[in-house]
């Protein structure tokens, strides 16, 4: 019987997208022993994953870590991350026979540095997929997984009474201010909008959430801050649209087969990270972006500020164009 250690160490997005190859494998390989391995604070995305034997956190010490893993007596490594950190793993498993994951780092680079897009017009997934293909793995086209446990379900008395009919989730946070719509924007947006919407977002977002909210507290449930992840992921799981930045809850609402409206900022959909559904992809998601702006991509992850001071790429976006994207999509 193979075993096979995973590794993805961060973050909640990345994670997700990784599902597709631990449920390939799973059922591919059946008799197989699944571990993974990721840091701490993202036990809760993987936990209930059925498709995985046993689950390995990096917490305080990595050298115990690396000796836990080591009494596993793996078969194979299926490195996702790709980093210093994992390679060091890896030769201290040495012997193990290892894949991995192929980052592009050099084609990002030129992508963001001197807008030239060398990346395959192919996304993370299969690429993530490429990594197992000599293993005879292929992709079953199901898309993403997501598991929330029973306990995290969030009761229809924390949602108000005026949403439980329907709602729309606005997702209002990102990872890096440069991947977000500035407040003002996400007023005009939510004010724009002729449907009850619950505004997700994590305790960083709260002060934004409050002043979206002020512009209609009937219409606009502020929930940034008050759910812990899973539970975000049901109310999402519960919406009837997810309006959402380039961020985790995105590939969340991708893998609960929602219908999207992404909008883009520094980051482009053509690093491959856009809403994937598998064999779906085509139906569920919107894109909205700024096309032809001279500066962007600018980084492959996003900054704390516009570097150009402009923010032209999320300033530029026509808020009456994702109104009728939603107004489209409620029509359905």
């Amino acid at each position: 019987m193979a075993k096979f250690l995973i590794i993805r160490l961060s973050s909640i997005g990345d994670i997700v997208l990784t599902t597709p190859v631990v449920r390939c494998l799973r059922n591919q390989y059946p008799d197989a022993e699944i571990h993974f391995l990721t840091k701490q604070s993202f036990k809760g995305i993987l936990a209930s994953n059925p498709y995985i034997n046993k689950v390995h956190l990096l917490g305080d010490s990595f050298e115990l870590m690396l000796h836990e893993l080591k009494t596993e007596e793996y078969d194979y490594i299926i490195d996702l991350h790709h980093n210093l950190r994992t390679l060091r793993i890896k030769r201290f498993l040495k012997g193990v026979k290892s894949f991995s994951f192929n980052k592009l780092n050099i084609e990002k680079f030129i992508y963001t540095s001197l807008k030239i897009n060398m990346l395959p017009n192919k996304h993370i997934v299969d690429r993530n997929l490429e990594a197992i293909a000599s293993l005879g793995v292929v992709n079953d086209g199901k898309g993403l997984d997501y598991f929330i446990p029973e306990a995290d379900c969030v009761s229809k008395t924390d949602i108000p009474t005026s949403h439980q009919f329907g709602y729309i989730a606005v997702v209002i946070g990102a990872a890096l201010a440069t991947k977000k719509m500035p407040r003002h924007k996400l007023k005009a947006l939510c004010a724009s909008i002729e449907y009850p919407i619950v505004l997700l977002g994590g305790k960083e977002d709260e002060e934004d959430g409050k002043a979206i909210a002020a512009t209609d507290d009937v219409k606009i449930y502020n929930a940034c801050g008050k759910f812990k992840l899973n539970e975000s992921a049901d109310i999402v799981r519960n919406a009837k649209l997810v309006i959402t930045h380039d961020t985790g809850l995105m590939h969340i609402a991708a893998a609960l087969q929602k219908p999207i409206i992404s909008i883009w900022g520094n980051t482009v959909p053509s690093f491959g990270m856009y809403p994937y559904y598998g064999k779906l992809s085509a139906q569920h998601f919107d894109v909205v972006e700024v096309n032809k702006l001279w500066c962007r991509p600018c980084s492959k992850i996003g900054y704390a500020k516009c570097p150009r001071g402009h923010f032209k790429c999320m300033e530029q976006i026509a808020v009456n164009e994702i109104v009728n994207m939603v107004n489209h999509r409620l029509s359905k």
